[in-house]
């Protein structure tokens, strides 16, 4: 069986990494923090100090990192997987980055001679846990061949999307509908609370139409309830909403939603909420309506 790495054991990456072991991968693992990765290890993954030693003992290098600057540091820099030895090792990156940071990186893993993929996933650690991910790949297509027995044991909707890049623009895309969304389900909140009207009849009455969406059937009953334990974070969404916005630039495109709502993002993580999930951008807007009272 593959043997396989995993670079970065946060959330996300922690549940991809326990769901591999329990499919009985063998599982190598390096965490810059390495408090992050005792539940793997008491679960029989290896730990490594760093990538650079990883590479010998792994087959395929799953990165899941915070942004294009870490995944260039563990691909290429002084402690890296390209500073290891290695005869024949392939790279996937499932950080969220943009996708011209990702065909920088494809092309200079091509030229070191090493097969690589980007696959960006849907789905936080509570699906992940049980390899409920949907999973968006571009790069080599061969490579993506080869692994889709790892790929289906992640994920059970895999999507292979062509060129690389194509899959971090898309994934982009997703994470755009996400911030959208929740901004929408918490002002539809906070205006039921302002007009005396329980949430909890907004939300009957939205899922019995096609608005309901899988964050109004259920993220949405724990924001009215000020339940915001963290699948993925207020900051790291506000993290993507930047690159988002970068890569608009990039490609030309006027997104004035979306820099509106990376506003919003921005000012409720100046005000403290950032350790919150994301949908505690409610939260942010139920303080700032009480400041209207």
């Amino acid at each position: 069986m593959t043997k396989v790495g995993l670079i970065g054991t946060g959330m996300l990456g922690e549940a991809v990494g326990l769901h591999l072991l329990e499919s009985g991968y063998d599982l190598n693992v390096y965490n810059r923090t390495k408090s992050k990765t005792k539940k793997l290890a008491e679960n029989n993954a290896t730990v490594f100090d760093s990538p650079k030693h990883m590479v010998e003992s792994s087959d395929l290098i799953i990165t899941c990192v915070k942004d294009a600057d870490a995944v260039k540091e563990v691909l290429f820099g002084n402690d890296g997987i390209t500073s290891g030895k290695y005869t024949e090792i392939s790279v996937a990156d499932m950080s969220t980055i943009n996708p011209t940071s990702a065909q920088e990186i494809s092309k200079k893993l091509h030229t070191m001679k090493i097969k690589s993929l980007e696959i960006p996933v849907m789905g936080g650690p509570n699906v992940a846990i049980n390899g409920g991910l949907v999973l968006m790949a571009s790069g080599d297509k061969e490579l993506f061949e080869t692994h889709q027995k790892i790929f289906k044991t992640i994920a059970n909707k895999i999507f292979f999307l062509g060129e690389s890049g194509s899959a971090h623009t898309i994934k982009l895309a997703m994470n755009m509908q996400i911030s959208l969304l929740a901004l929408s389900l918490s002002e539809g909140i906070i205006l039921m609370k302002k007009a005396g009207i329980e949430p909890e009849k907004f939300l009957e009455i939205l899922n019995s139409t096609y608005f309901g969406t899988g964050m109004s059937e259920k993220k949405a009953y724990k924001m009215i309830k000020n339940e915001y334990e963290p699948t993925f974070t207020l900051k790291n969404l506000k993290k993507d909403l930047d690159i988002i916005t970068k890569t608009a630039k990039d490609f030309d495109a006027v997104l004035p939603i979306t820099e509106r709502a990376n506003k919003i993002y921005d000012d409720a993580l100046a005000a403290g909420f950032g350790e919150l999930d994301y949908t505690g951008v409610l939260a942010y807007i139920e303080k700032i309506s009480r400041t209207k009272d």
